[in-house]
């Protein structure tokens, strides 16, 4: 274990899994001393803003390039994480203890302060090798927010001055750790939806046969919505080629209403979370659901909770240099790459529709796949290993 305790790279990863910045009521500041330190570190510019309020700001770390007119390189990744049970963890949450098969414990050590902290290392590296300068300028973007739908973060950033001057012309983004060697990129992701259904009807005794109650609404879009998920699940169990982000996902999420157990209520609601592939008419579905509730009784408030705008994917041939750029670089190292759609949702999806295309990638391979779980870990070696893949790939995205 000295080998690693002696390891500048895997005890800069430590110190910055020891920060807490777990929802609920993050205090980010000592995130952005953190990173302040690392930008003194490397020698680079860092600035901090705050595009939507003052308790969530976004931190920039800049190495400017040998030819800064041409469009920027982006290593996004994210500072918050999520919560934690921590009686169900073997080490401390925030601890960053390494055990003796080298498993760093952590949350955020897959989701996703490894990655941040790796895209750090990887030009420190690039920089110890003589490098003073690429051909792009590249920015280390480290935002807030991203675990609760990035509208304090990223969403709000990229409507900023500060954004606009970066002069963004690809970013790279948070993929998915491997169980195998496979590494997975995710080169678009579906639209999150979240809908809230508030049903009005008759109210009354409970022991009769009203019309139009709230009740028979609610049975009429749950069907509905549970013949959707039906075929949209059978069609992935047909096609074996299809991932589950390629397919539209629905799923009941709560239920509320009522007074008492002998009253018909004259108000129920139902909240579905929905991700639309990628390949749905965004308009066509939002009318076939109006056209729902008009036929379930009409009377139905929809309340949109979440509604994201259709994202274009990323093009993964050769019409985009950076893809070419980044494949050249992962066969150079001989990795093997699976194309995915993002079955959740990461801030690439507020920077593909402004033109700027996105990668979400992890070199975390060979790992149990922890996001959000109990025991997240990254491997110290495989850590180590992914700032290499970073160094080249990185090296070759700015050269562009």
């Amino acid at each position: 274990m000295s080998r690693w305790n002696d390891n500048e790279e895997i005890q800069i990863l430590r110190k910055y899994l020891r920060i807490s910045s777990v929802h609920p009521n993050i205090n980010y500041e000592p995130c952005v001393q953190f990173l302040k330190e690392q930008a003194a570190n490397l020698n680079l510019p860092v600035s901090v803003c705050y595009p939507v309020n003052d308790k969530n700001p976004v931190v920039i770390i800049s190495w400017i390039g040998s030819d800064s007119d041409l469009p920027s390189i982006m290593l996004n990744s994210h500072m918050d994480v999520v919560p934690v049970f921590e009686e169900f963890w073997s080490h401390p949450p925030f601890s960053a203890n390494i055990d003796e098969s080298g498993r760093i414990f952590a949350r955020g050590a897959q989701d996703m302060k490894s990655i941040g902290t790796q895209y750090l290392a990887a030009i420190r590296a690039l920089r110890r090798d003589g490098i003073e300068q690429l051909k792009r300028t590249v920015h280390m973007i480290f935002v807030p927010d991203e675990e609760i739908n990035g509208t304090y973060g990223m969403e709000g950033f990229v409507a900023t001055k500060e954004f606009t001057d970066l002069n963004v012309g690809f970013a790279l983004d948070e993929g998915e750790p491997s169980p195998t060697e496979d590494l997975i990129l995710y080169y678009g992701e579906r639209s999150s939806c979240e809908i809230e259904f508030v049903c009005y009807g008759k109210s009354g005794h409970g022991s009769l046969f009203l019309k139009n109650t709230p009740g028979k609404k609610v049975q009429f879009l749950i069907n509905k919505f549970m013949e959707l998920r039906d075929a949209e699940e059978v069609k992935l169990e047909k096609n074996a080629n299809l991932g589950i982000g390629d397919v539209t996902t629905v799923n009941l999420t709560m239920m509320s209403g009522g007074v008492q157990n002998n009253v018909i209520p004259g108000e129920l609601t139902i909240v579905f979370d929905i991700r639309l592939a990628v390949d749905v008419d965004h308009d066509e579905f939002y009318h076939m659901i109006e056209r729902w509730c008009e036929e379930a009784g009409g009377n139905i408030k929809i309340i949109y909770q979440s509604k994201d705008p259709k994202s274009p994917v990323t093009a993964t041939d050769d019409t985009n240099p950076f893809w070419i750029a980044f494949k050249n670089a992962t066969d150079e190292l001989n990795l093997k790459i699976v194309k995915q759609i993002c079955s959740g949702g990461t801030d690439s999806r507020f920077l593909r529709p402004k033109n700027i295309p996105a990668l979400g990638f992890s070199p975390i391979w060979n790992t149990p796949v922890r996001f959000h779980d109990h025991d997240e870990f990254v491997y110290a070696d495989i850590y180590l290993e992914g700032i290499e893949i970073y160094k080249k790939i990185i090296s070759k995205l700015a050269s562009v």
